[in-house]
Order: C-alpha cells, then sequence, then structure tokens
C-alpha cells in the first residue's frame, strides 16, 4: 500500500478528533455575523470554497473564499481564515503579513513550527492531521472537518451531516470497492452544488495530480450548458451530494456513465475519489507518494 492509500484511509478518526478539536478551541473562530474571508493554495483554497459555501448556507454571515494570490486586499472583513499544511507557503504568508494588525486572521496547519505561528493572530494545529506525502488528502478533510464542526449543528442545511455521520460513512468510502466503470473510465467529471462544488474542484484536482488524468469540475446545474459535450462511452460524471432532476438522464442520453452516492455525505464522497486517484495512478505505473512536478510546499523565490 503506498503512504497515499494509507492516509487517505485514516481520516474518519482524524475528523472524529478535529470535531473534538474544534469544541474545545478557543478564541479566533468566526463568530455568527461576522464577514468572513476563507483563503489558501491549491487544495486549502478547495477547501476554503466548501467552507465559505456550507457558512454562509447555515446563515452564520457573508463567507468569500479566494485564492492567496489573489484575495482583494481592499476589501472589508471581519475576520479571514487561512488554511496551509506546511505553514510556509509564500502566498498565504505575503497575505497573512499584509493583513497584520488590520483584519484578525486564524490559521489551520500541520506544523507548529513554522512561520505560519507567527503571521496569524489565533492558529489551529491539527498535526495528528500532518502527511508525508505530496498530494493532500487527510489534513485537507481534517481542517473542513474542523470548520464544519465549529460551525456547529447545521444538519438543516441541505446533505450536511454532522462530523461524526460524515465519519461514519467515510469508513464505508475507505472499505466500498470502487466500480470497473468508474476506475477504468478515461475522463472523469466531478459536480457538485453548493459546498459540494469545491470538493468537486479538490476531487478533480486529486486526479491530476495523482494520475495525471483527464478530469474538470463544474457547478452540477452548469454542466449541461457546455461541459456535457466531453460525456460520452468510457467516461464518467461523479456527483456530490444529491443529483439534481434529470442529469441522470441527459448522462445516459449521451452514453456516460453516472456515479453518485447522494446518501452519503459529501466530504466522505471524496474519500472514493482520493481512492480512485490512487488506484488510476498505480494502474498506470505512477508512483501516487511521487506525483510528477510536485513539491509538498510551494515556496517561491524572492
Amino acid at each position: 500500500m503506498s503512504r497515499t492509500a494509507a492516509e487517505i484511509a485514516t481520516q474518519p478518526a482524524s475528523w472524529r478528533r478535529a470535531a473534538e478539536a474544534a469544541g474545545s478551541f478557543g478564541e479566533g473562530l468566526p463568530r455568527p455575523g461576522e464577514r468572513v474571508a476563507v483563503t489558501g493554495c491549491g487544495t486549502s483554497w478547495f477547501m476554503a470554497i466548501a467552507y465559505a459555501a456550507l457558512r454562509e448556507a447555515a446563515g452564520q454571515g457573508e463567507t468569500d473564499a479566494f485564492a492567496s494570490s489573489e484575495f482583494p486586499s481592499s476589501r472589508a472583513y471581519d475576520r479571514v481564515v487561512a488554511i496551509t499544511r506546511s505553514g510556509t507557503t509564500t502566498e498565504v504568508l505575503d497575505l497573512l503579513a499584509r493583513l497584520r494588525g488590520k483584519v484578525p486572521a486564524l490559521a489551520l496547519t500541520a506544523d507548529p513550527k513554522t512561520p505560519v505561528m507567527d503571521a496569524a493572530d489565533a492558529v489551529a494545529v491539527l498535526d495528528w492531521a500532518d502527511e508525508e506525502s505530496v498530494v493532500q488528502t487527510r489534513f485537507a478533510t481534517t481542517a473542513l472537518a474542523f470548520l464544519r464542526a465549529a460551525l456547529g449543528d447545521v444538519r438543516g442545511v441541505a446533505g450536511v451531516k454532522t462530523v461524526a455521520e460524515a465519519a461514519a460513512d467515510a469508513e464505508a468510502a475507505v472499505a466500498d470497492p470502487l466500480p470497473e466503470a468508474v476506475r477504468g473510465a478515461e475522463q472523469w467529471t466531478f459536480l457538485g452544488r453548493g459546498w459540494g462544488y469545491g470538493l468537486a474542484l479538490e476531487a478533480a484536482l486529486k486526479m491530476r495530480e495523482a494520475a495525471g488524468a483527464w478530469t474538470e469540475a463544474y457547478p452540477a446545474m452548469e454542466y449541461r450548458h457546455g461541459p456535457i459535450a466531453i460525456t460520452g462511452p468510457g467516461r464518467v460524471a461523479w456527483v456530490f451530494g444529491a443529483v439534481p432532476e434529470g442529469l441522470a438522464g441527459e448522462v445516459e442520453r449521451v452514453g456516460g456513465t453516472l456515479h453518485a452516492h447522494p446518501g452519503a455525505d459529501p466530504m466522505a464522497d471524496l474519500v472514493r475519489a482520493q481512492r480512485l486517484a490512487v488506484a488510476v495512478a498505480e494502474a498506470k505505473g505512477y508512483d501516487p507518494d511521487r506525483p510528477r512536478n510536485l513539491t509538498r510546499s510551494v515556496i517561491l523565490a524572492p
């Protein structure tokens, strides 16, 4: 088993620990009613997108998500949340330096011995979720589990469960076999609505990073406005959360394969996509622990 696959399998336990940590965390978390911006790079940005949509849907306040390199510093926010596994990512540290003394910032990181500890006003260290892998899986979903647990009980939001329920779904996602039609496809399009869109973006990134695969991601309702043109025999449309009415029939009409687990927590379904990325990489003879052209942290030269 690759190191990446082993880390993927530990996510249910890691999420449960994140929920406990969120319950005892002190000052620094977004408060209901605050205008919040969430930021990160790569996978962390996609987790930011998912959390921002979930927080706003839960009625806890206007919440935006930005790649750290594209953060609009002229906008006014009550709080900024930065996600950085390594704690060394250049764009995140540069942004926090610009915000210092202007906007309270909370950072989520896996490494307490990095510059982000001094760059943010408050830091949640999720060191039990750190990874040896270059490709992020466990830390990213654990950070999202921490943030969604801090929202409290948001089961009134469509498709949202408690973190404990999500962890139970993730245990099934770790154990269930992946359908051959999905494993053997030549192309995958990931779709989601609301907070599921951020997860769809992340699923596509995992496939590109680990397996060099042709993948795309879209809001589920936008799929029929053009992207469906790439679907056909041997190609998969994977939906996170509930499948929009009529979508299954559209995928069937063009000969594609629809894949969905509408009863499962969307974050747990991301575990399945992570496993798929490892399986496709290994089928191609790639090492998922050593993805091409990637490093664990992006540190830009001055």
